[in-house]
């Protein structure tokens, strides 16, 4: 069975999306740790960073970099933290989170975001792209 990140890639679920190429998609996380939290996923279904090729790998980080540049360039923060935890879905992502504050990065401090919220900033970030 498809991850539901392949599912939202596939367009068979809806999502946040901030922009897209041949290999990755970024989207805003539904359940953000702060105002622009953003998930960078490779099309392709494999269930483990380090289970990716080294090309692969070193692509998803360019990626990335080029979402987090653009973050910086929409959300107010101090930086964007990265974190690979992958435990929550069988599907490598990558989270990307503007950070003010440490709690941020510790997946228990959470904000809440209306659709329309999110629908805008997605749109603002893709613009920074």
């Amino acid at each position: 069975m498809s991850s539901i990140f392949t599912r939202i890639i596939n367009g068979e679920l809806p999502s946040y999306k901030i922009y897209e190429d041949d290999k990755f998609y970024a989207m805003l996380d539904i359940n953000p740790n702060a105002k622009g939290h953003t998930l960078c996923i490779p099309k392709q279904e494999i269930d483990q960073l380090f289970d990716l090729d080294d090309t692969t790998y070193l692509e998803l980080m360019q990626f990335s970099k080029k979402i987090a540049a653009a973050l910086e360039k929409t959300v107010s923060c101090k930086r964007v933290g990265l974190s690979v935890i992958g435990l929550e879905v069988p599907h490598v992502h990558v989270h990307l989170i503007p950070l003010n504050e440490m709690k941020e990065a510790t997946f228990t401090s959470k904000v809440n975001m209306s659709e329309s919220e999110l629908k805008t900033l997605a749109t603002q970030i893709a613009e920074n792209i």
